[in-house]
């Protein structure tokens, strides 16, 4: 964009990488930064441990691959289902315990009045009562 307007001016913070670790130097620096730390930034930020090694993993294979489409297809079908999943990846007992009570429920043969009834079931196990 800095070629296209006139005023526009891109800087970055100026960083320090040591082996796996990034340090951000806190001074800005004219033109663009040669890698983006987002994830960093997220670790930084507080971000769940396993969010941040999932990022690292997806990061490391579309480096490897140089993210040609088949694997961006692959690591975005992956993500979907580590997201969809990842209620029940929680170290929690309770939700371990939700999570059979759903998977030990035939759904097909519940009537609609016992499946409110289950999920009024579910509602008061995460309530505690």
């Amino acid at each position: 964009m800095t070629h296209t307007f006139e005023r526009i001016k891109n800087f970055n913070v100026s960083v320090k990488e040591l082996k796996d670790k990034v340090i951000f130097l806190r001074k800005l620096m004219p033109g663009g930064s040669e890698h983006s730390f987002g994830i960093y930034v997220a670790e930084l930020a507080g971000m769940p441990t396993p969010v941040v090694h999932k990022a690292k993993k997806i990061l490391k294979r579309l480096e490897e691959t140089h993210a040609n489409n088949n694997v961006k297809d692959q690591l975005q079908k992956e993500v979907q289902e580590d997201m969809q999943l990842s209620f029940f990846q929680l170290d929690d007992p309770l939700l371990v315990e939700i999570k059979d009570e759903i998977l030990n429920t035939n759904i097909d043969a519940l009537t609609p009045i016992e499946a409110l009834m289950k999920l009024n079931e579910v509602k008061r196990m995460l309530l505690g009562k």
